[in-house]
């Protein structure tokens, strides 16, 4: 057997650091030094807000106009704030949200049916002027939107009616649909930033920058107000004081942002709740096809077999990932669900690295040598440390090199790597595998980092762009995961589960696989006791 040995290996001493026992220690530990290190002002408890739950967060929004949004905490505040025309749901199936209706006489048009009586926070109703003016402003230069490319293909937009729009595109685009998720803002508005103005089930009340941000059910939200009386962002940026006011029941919900190793303790207390879904980050290892050991296929398939998963999502990660073969995550109706599992066969990696023509040298040497390029993320390369010590198991000697992460992504978009790792965050549409893989998204047209070609798989991802029936676009999208399984352009390795920590009087919270806080509308908060 490969690993019958009385002997500790390198790779298990590595897991070990992170068993259970320790890591449970280690944050008894950490938690107990922060609470005699906790200044005074920050244990000190934040001003209540009857029936308002609290949320305890690393960073603030950076922006409150949804034109502007595109980091991740800014666009999930900002969606509380400003409906967008469609929203995705648990499943990240596209729903109507203002609109009442969307048809498509043919694949280029859209007509859109507004829902009647939906108010902005100020009192006026949402109209189609509305949704053009949104839209317009974001293709307007002048306006400088980071969102432009979005709905760069529309050719022109009409408003036949106040309730009633048709945008045209000039071109067939079928991930179109995806960016009517975009917030909606009111005719004439210029940068909302300092005073957030949607129809979304929450109204902005202040935002003291670098401490907290206050939000307020709507009274008028088309769907009905929320059950809560309003939503209040704290700004924790470290983790063990988010935690410990968790515990003490400063704040409500930490959602995400939680370090696997003090999962134990905190299943440990009486007062929290711990939940946990699939999400969509999906992480991996990318390789460069120009290099000349890793454009050989046969090697990147003995490194996908070299590679053990299971006590990395196990030990290191505390289960707060599945092992996966797409980037598109299982929740995702795109997702294929018949892609065969890349097991852990460290005999059959060595095998295909003979045949590939790298046998081991009579002297007990390895086969070649590769560096392999991560963050100082203490994670990632704890993660990247395991994987070298595997893939020496076979014979391949791994030159690990972290860097700030400035310097590191810097080198992957140059394309200055043999190998990396990193994680796609927040894929809810397919066509994303256009932007990573088509062989016209090389950097900076998109992030082909790797330089890899398929012309297959070229032609397969205009006509997925192209297709809009749901079914025929899916089976498009099943053959680009199976030829992506097949090259291993990327070794995908886990999609991250998506973690939640509540104060046990916290009902009717739900994670959502995009880390959206939609749920908040049904939310409900018990009395503390």
């Amino acid at each position: 057997m490969e690993n019958s040995t009385a002997k500790i290996s390198r790779q298990e001493r590595l897991i070990d650091r992170n068993d259970v026992k320790s890591t449970k220690r280690i944050a008894r530990l950490a938690l107990s030094l922060a609470v005699l290190l906790l200044p005074a002002s920050c244990t000190e408890k934040n001003q209540t807000v009857p029936n308002t739950l609290v949320i305890g967060v690393e960073t603030g929004p950076r922006v409150l106009d949804p034109r502007y949004a595109m980091d991740a905490i800014s666009s999930h505040v900002c969606a509380l704030i400003y409906p967008g025309l469609m929203r995705r749901d648990k499943d990240l199936s596209l729903i109507p949200h203002i609109a009442e209706s969307i048809e498509q006489p043919d694949k280029k048009t859209y007509d859109i049916k507004l829902k009647e009586g939906v108010l902005f926070h100020n009192g006026t109703e949402l109209t189609s002027a509305d949704v053009r003016y949104t839209i317009e402003s974001i293709l307007d230069p002048e306006t400088a939107s980071p969102k432009k490319s979005a709905f760069s293909k529309i050719e022109s937009i009409e408003t036949p009616s106040r309730y009633r729009l048709v945008i045209k595109l000039n071109e067939v685009f079928a991930p179109f649909a995806g960016n009517l998720t975009q917030g909606i803002v009111p005719e004439g508005s210029q940068d909302l930033s300092g005073n957030p103005i949607g129809s979304g089930p929450f109204r902005y009340l202040s935002y003291d920058r670098g401490s907290r941000l206050h939000l307020a059910s709507f009274d008028d939200y088309f769907e009905g107000r929320p059950k809560i009386d309003g939503v209040i962002l704290r700004l924790l940026p470290d983790e063990t004081v988010r935690l410990l006011a968790l515990k003490k029941g400063e704040i409500d919900l930490v959602s995400n942002g939680i370090n696997p190793a003090v999962l134990p303790w905190l299943s440990e207390q009486k007062n929290i709740v711990i939940t946990q879904s699939t999400g969509t980050n999906a992480s991996y290892i990318g390789f460069n096809m120009e290099d000349k050991i890793l454009q050989n296929e046969k090697v990147r398939h003995a490194i996908a077999y070299a590679i053990d998963r299971k006590p990395i999502i196990k030990y290191l990660l505390k289960d707060l990932a599945i092992k996966t073969e797409s980037i598109i995550a299982p929740t995702s109706y795109y997702h294929d669900k018949n892609l065969s599992s890349t097991d852990y066969n460290p005999s059959l990696a060595k095998k295909i690295l003979d045949d590939a023509g790298y046998p081991l040298p009579d002297n007990g040497g390895v086969r070649f040598k590769l560096t392999y390029k991560t963050s100082k993320n203490p994670t990632r390369k704890n993660i990247a440390e395991i994987i070298g010590e595997q893939l020496r198991q076979v014979g391949i000697e791994v030159e690990i090199k972290s860097f700030e992460w400035g310097t590191f992504f810097s080198d992957i978009k140059k394309g200055n790597f043999q190998m990396y790792s990193l994680t796609w965050v927040g894929i809810a549409d397919p066509d994303i595998y256009h932007y990573i893989f088509h062989s016209d998204s090389f950097p900076p047209d998109g992030a082909n980092r790797g330089r890899y070609t398929n012309k297959e798989l070229d032609h397969l991802l205009v006509e997925g762009r192209t297709e809009t029936d749901s079914n025929t676009r899916r089976n498009i999208y099943n053959k680009v995961q199976e030829i992506i399984a097949s090259d291993r352009p990327y070794i995908h390795l886990w999609i991250a589960k998506n973690v939640a920590a509540m104060n046990r009087r916290v009902k009717g919270f739900e994670i959502y696989p995009d880390e959206s806080l939609d749920s908040l509308t049904k939310v409900t908060l018990e009395e503390k006791s």
